[in-house]
């Protein structure tokens, strides 16, 4: 039987955390960080997927 591919993005945008729930940094905190406000670099930390999301993700990602 084949291999499944792995979505490419998906490889690099997300991964594991130890307890196997799936974690992602979240945008826009890479630069003009001068203008933003605390508030939304606060919201720069990583992110936990949601129940919907992690089904998504394991789809894109059979391997992750």
């Amino acid at each position: 039987m084949p291999k499944q591919k792995s979505h490419s993005g998906g490889k690099k945008r997300v991964r594991k955390t130890g307890s196997g729930r799936i974690a992602m940094k979240r945008n826009s905190r890479n630069h003009l960080l001068q203008q933003k406000n605390k508030r939304q670099k606060k919201l720069g930390r990583t992110l936990i997927s949601d129940k919907t999301d992690t089904k998504k993700l394991t789809s894109l990602l059979p391997y992750l």
